[in-house]
């Protein structure tokens, strides 16, 4: 009796996104956490003393700003094909 030979295929794991798209959510991650960052401090320690600076740049525009930047390149990361070929 012959021994069937098997077909050795590599059982590589099929992931849903490809390494280019799991990179480019890890910079939008890292947006999203800087403009948290960003956003926090500028309470008061004593509640009966009000702190004007939560009112900041910072933390009413530029943090949200950088936040909702953050999300729009998670959606690119989401949306970008990683098969796609540049035309030479």
């Amino acid at each position: 009796m012959k021994k069937q030979s098997t077909n050795n295929t590599s059982n590589k794991s099929n992931f849903v996104f490809g390494n280019k798209n799991y990179i480019v959510m890890a910079i939008g991650i890292a947006v999203i956490a800087l403009g948290f960052i960003l956003m926090a401090g500028g309470g008061s320690d004593d509640p009966n003393v009000f702190n004007p600076d939560i009112y900041n740049f910072r933390r009413i525009r530029l943090a949200p700003t950088i936040v909702l930047i953050g999300f729009g390149i998670e959606v690119y990361a989401i949306l970008l094909n990683p098969n796609k070929k540049k035309k030479e």
